[in-house]
């Protein structure tokens, strides 16, 4: 800024402007606020605490023939409460110690396109929407096949002791360091061997997790042209929300949000008529492969396209329908209160050959529920958009360990749903097409002799169930999607029974997910292209220029054929894509935390806070022990139901032999496809965990050094005296409500405004 240009801005429009108000409250008056005990505030949240032990007893130990929904809503809301209230602000007090008179990289870096102060709120919202793609509802689901107990679990107390806690971290770390990368900060914390092994690992790990993420798209819009038509309107009703709040109503967030809202309730409906017609059915009815070639050209153009056109609208209705379809999900599971009949532990819990995915529960329960609990791929969102964007330091908190709380809400959500649909159907909808297939009968017949309990599965069922949600099959729709849809239908049709709208609620549903997946792809895919051209900039310094349209486009379709191809192996899999890649998926993601665990123990051990460096050695030592276990097996097991390596060989070897089949491959070019798609997992697995034990090891090392007192470089960025205020959570304390109007009426008196995202 000028000096004419300051000084006018301080003489205010009408003469001499007030004295600027203080740049945070004191946080002697903070402490008091926040540690003030009324017998009110007691009574709350002993009430929470009560209602909480009562339904942990209820779902953990009550063993009746059935478990009421309602006791896991109660369960995981007041476990989130206590946790957010309690351990949260332990962090900040005693490990994070933010400071709110240091401005924020959003207010000394402002440029009004990737730094700029933003509404906590709405920031909230942003973070929320980048965060949630398909992990909270996929991974629970599939899980689901161990029994409601484990998963339910791991679930809250893993996203209360470790997934929240690592983003929180990562935020503000990232914060500290002006919006760095994770890469980048491995790189200055833990040297170049450390730091470019997390660059490689986390760039590959991107590939596989932006790759599963598309692939149950595939799996949920395959041979469904209702599906295929109301997702696919989301794109240009996207487009008209980002034209409509760039240049017709600037700055009308609310108002578009809700025309984007109505205009999307109307391509479902139309979806269904377009679904059942002639030209619908010969035209939107794609197979898997198809699917997959449309998914890949739209990552491209959405990750080049300008954000305000595409992705920022996309983020305000997927935000909305995200928090409104769970907390919708929440009201209907209250009020219908449905009785769950699937087992705490499962007939599955004690083995290893289940036919939804392969694997002991422990490791594979842990990497199976990656995102809800933790998740390595918020690190990335952590230290890449989110940390640009804070107006002050306090807001981490809120925005990190309570923007995951939420997360780990809709899986707690998902897990429900999927409880609620019968367990023949579960299985008939989760098991590959090689198991079942692809036919209500053989869907039935595999079921059946699966040897469950109070389960006798018939071909009449299926095909009801598919004519109830206006689909022509769900028998092998494996990836979570088509089952939590079912679940969320079932829940609302109960709910509503009068009118009748269970077809609509299953495509509503499949609709809502397909948001929460496409803002993941596309974000994951921008996310990716910037991490690629950082990296490259280190060799090549013309890739960090963000305005270099060629560099941005040619490391765009770099990362888009490297998920693109793991896409279409997993849409070609004889084993059933999902089925076999998730778990990879999985291992990654948690592989991807422990590096962003690692990093975090290494700048907190760094900044001196040893007495507590057991809040992230906790989490890490867990991560490490479960994600290094299913590499293990999954690399060395002599099980091919288990092993990438042992069913790579054994596949070769029929190949070789002349075979026609091999397991649930039924031709040559179908073995062809295992052979080749094990060598890609087996290789995969191998690169991950000796990239991530790498980063882990010289982590430690360099905490090590730190706690033995030798001098390390501090690599935050300088200190700058902030000139804007804004509360830290989502409701304002009073002290904090009462320097606000102070900032309100300081900036009318002096003509200041404030940033766009206000």
């Amino acid at each position: 800024m000028s000096t004419a240009a300051s000084e006018a801005q301080q003489r205010g429009p009408d003469g001499p402007a007030p004295e600027e108000p203080p740049n945070h409250v004191d946080p002697e008056v903070l402490e008091a606020e926040h540690g003030r005990w009324s017998w009110r505030k007691i009574l709350v949240w002993a009430a929470i605490a009560v209602l909480g032990g009562i339904s942990w007893v209820m779902v953990a130990l009550v063993r009746g023939e059935t478990v009421n929904g309602i006791w896991f809503v109660f369960a995981a809301v007041c476990s989130y409460f206590i946790g957010y209230r309690f351990y949260s602000k332990f962090i900040e007090n005693k490990l994070v110690r933010p400071d709110d008179r240091r401005a924020t990289p959003a207010e000394y870096k402002a440029d009004g396109k990737d730094y700029m102060p933003t509404d906590r709120r709405v920031l909230y919202g942003h973070h929320f929407a980048a965060i949630a793609g398909a992990g909270p509802l996929v991974g629970p689901v599939l899980a689901a096949q161990m029994g409601y107990l484990p998963g339910t679990i791991w679930i809250i107390v893993g996203v209360i002791l470790a997934g929240a806690v690592q983003d929180y971290l990562v935020l503000f770390f990232s914060m500290r360091r002006g919006g760095r990368s994770l890469g980048q900060m491995a790189k200055d914390e833990l040297g170049v061997v450390g730091g470019y092994a997390a660059i490689v690992a986390t760039l590959v790990i991107m590939i596989i997790i932006t790759a599963i993420l598309a692939l149950v798209v595939v799996n949920a819009l395959g041979e469904s042209p209702w599906g295929v038509f109301s997702v696919g309107m989301t794109i240009p009703i996207a487009l008209f929300m980002g034209v409509y709040l760039r240049y017709i109503r600037p700055g009308k967030v609310m108002e578009v949000s809700v025309i984007g809202f109505v205009l999307l309730l109307a391509a479902i409906i139309a979806g269904g008529y377009v679904g059942y017609s002639e030209w619908g059915i010969q035209y939107l009815t794609l197979d898997r492969v198809t699917l997959a070639w449309c998914v890949i050209v739209y990552g491209f153009v959405a990750a080049v396209l300008p954000v305000w056109l595409l992705l920022a609208p996309r983020d305000y209705l997927s935000t909305f329908m995200k928090i409104g379809t769970i907390i919708l999900l929440a009201v209907g599971i209250v009020v219908v209160r449905p009785e769950i009949s699937v087992p705490a532990f499962s007939e599955f819990a004690s083995r290893d050959d289940g036919p939804v995915f392969a694997g002991s529960l422990f490791p594979f329960l842990f990497v199976t529920i990656a995102c809800g609990a933790l998740s390595g791929f918020h690190a990335l969102i952590a230290s890449g958009t989110t940390p640009k964007m804070l107006e002050k330091e306090r807001q981490t908190r809120f925005i990190g360990y309570g923007g995951m709380c939420m997360e780990s809400f809709v899986a707690i959500m998902a897990l429900v749903a999927a409880i609620t649909v019968d367990r023949g159907i579960y299985f008939a909808m989760n098991a590959g097409a090689g198991a079942t297939g692809g036919t209500i009968e053989g869907a039935a017949a595999f079921v059946n002799s699966l040897g469950l309990t109070g389960v006798n599965l018939t071909p009449e069922q299926l095909d009801a169930t598919a004519h109830a949600v206006g689909e022509q099959t769900i028998v092998s729709r494996s990836g979570g999607a088509p089952t939590l849809a079912v679940g969320m239908a079932g829940i609302m049709h109960s709910m509503m029974p009068a009118l009748d709208l269970m077809s609509f609620w299953y495509h509503f549903a499949i609709m809502f997910e397909a948001l929460f997946i496409l803002t993941a792809v596309d974000a994951g895919t921008r996310v990716a292209r910037f991490m690629l051209q950082d990296t490259l900039g280190n060799f090549i310094p013309r890739f960090k220029d963000p305005t270099w349209r060629v560099g941005a486009w040619l490391t765009t379709a770099v990362m888009v054929a490297g998920w693109g191809s793991i896409l279409l192996l997993g849409v070609t899999d004889p084993l059933g894509g999902i089925n076999t890649f998730f778990p990879l998926f999985g291992i990654a993601n948690q592989l991807l935390a422990a590096i962003a665990l690692a990093v975090c123990l290494a700048i907190a051990a760094h900044r001196g806070a040893v007495r507590y460096l057991w809040i992230i050695i906790l989490p890490l030592a867990f991560d490490v022990v479960v994600t290094v276990t299913g590499s293990w097996q999954k690399i060395f097991s002599p099980d091919p139901v288990i092993g990438y390596w042992a069913n790579h060989f054994k596949a070769r070897e029929a190949l070789e032999s002349g075979a026609q089949s091999f397991g649930t491959a039924q031709t040559p070019e179908a073995i062809q496809a295992v052979v080749r798609n094990t060598l890609v997992q087996g290789s995969l697995s191998v690169l991950f965990v000796v990239l991530t034990l790498v980063v882990v090891l010289i982590a430690a090392y360099k905490a090590a050094r730190a706690v033995a007192g030798r001098k390390v470089s501090d690599h935050e960025d300088p200190f700058v005296e902030s000139h804007l205020y804004a509360p830290a959570g989502l409701i304002a304390t009073p002290a904090e409500r009462d320097l606000e109007r102070r900032w309100e009426a300081y900036d009318a008196a002096t003509g200041r405004t404030r940033s766009s995202g206000h």
